[in-house]
């Protein structure tokens, strides 16, 4: 079964390298997704990150006029599109208008998490976009396309930011038993030969995160880029403490905020409240997922995406494996 049509036309002859950038609250910005989608991966940005709200557009015009000023430069590389994440929570006051934007705007590519509604996806689907949902168990990989989403993003254990808690390879074979559409598999995945994996797993995409923290276009603090290469597998907590929903975060960051990592008391999920009075809960406690062994310098994104590329295709010629494209893309 190929890609739907319309993911299909957005990516067609457009990536380098089978990944989507994860949006990254408060540090995924215009400079970091036109560089991601100009290397060739999705980039992509939560709409919460731009403020005030009504600066979502301006952001969008701009990612939008980079983009189209790339491909008229170099027309045999064309730069991949880009995604506006929504939060579709009770809690996200600016979702009608944050929609109302992307719609406007035509945004190719919607990720949705925390909740799916069928009148988003109608919405995203009127204008020819598609959408896919985040999910961490086949329950709600289930709902999601029951309502409407074209695709889905599998958070697995280890991801960094709100994450699940199923190996990656349970996820995957649950989903596939079922579901022949589009499939980004996220998950401590910050090489070219994990994204490799994801793909023989039966994902189509990677989707990576952590990783372009420690890029130089990233909105983050140096300290928090710094602890990103610093970091390895065992620097990472998971706990539902800081916004209600279980998450993976930098144990220094939750040392240095007071917090005891070895003894963290449980929160609950009205605990949430995105992109409003509660900044410190990603802006000083720092997401992040359990990759990050095999980040070693922060780098402009275009040098990140080259050795992605690097290693994932000597992964490829150590298996002796044939040029991988994306499945289901004809």
């Amino acid at each position: 079964m190929p890609l739907p049509p319309n993911l299909a036309r957005a990516l067609a002859g457009r990536l380098s390298i089978p990944v989507i950038g994860s949006p990254l609250f408060i540090i995924s910005n215009p400079d970091l997704v036109i560089a991601q989608c100009t290397a060739g991966v999705v980039g992509s940005f939560p709409a919460l990150n731009a403020r005030p709200a009504p600066v979502l557009g301006d952001w969008i015009q701009r990612i939008q006029d980079a983009l189209a000023a790339h491909d008229a430069r170099y027309p045999d590389r064309p730069a991949a599109p880009f995604a506006v994440n929504q939060i579709v929570h009770r809690s996200n006051t600016r979702l009608e208008a944050d929609l109302e934007l992307c719609v406007r705007h035509k945004v190719p590519l919607v990720i949705t998490s925390l909740g799916a509604r069928p009148e988003l996806n109608e919405a995203v689907h009127s204008y020819g976009g598609a959408v896919m949902h985040d999910i961490i168990n086949d329950r709600f990989a289930r709902k999601a396309v029951e309502k409407g989403a074209d695709g889905l993003i599998a958070v697995a254990a280890g991801a960094g930011g709100h994450a699940g808690t199923l190996s990656p390879f349970a996820l995957m074979q649950e989903i596939r038993a079922w579901f022949d559409g589009p499939v980004a598999l996220s998950g401590a995945i910050a090489t070219g030969s994990a994204v490799l994996a994801a793909q023989a797993m039966g994902a189509d995409f990677a989707y990576i995160g952590s990783a372009f923290i420690a890029t130089a276009e990233a909105n983050a603090a140096e300290g928090y880029k710094r602890a990103v290469v610093e970091g390895r597998a065992d620097s990472i907590v998971y706990t539902n403490l800081i916004t209600g929903v279980h998450g993976n975060y930098l144990r220094g960051s939750l040392e240095a905020a007071g917090l005891d990592p070895d003894n963290l008391p449980g929160s609950d999920p009205s605990a949430m409240n995105f992109g409003s009075d509660k900044p410190k809960a990603w802006k000083d406690i720092w997401g992040s997922g359990q990759g990050i062994g095999a980040v070693d310098a922060v780098v402009p994104t275009a040098e990140l995406v080259t050795r992605l590329r690097r290693e994932y295709a000597a992964a490829q010629e150590r298996l002796g494996v044939e040029a991988v494209s994306l499945r289901r893309t004809a």
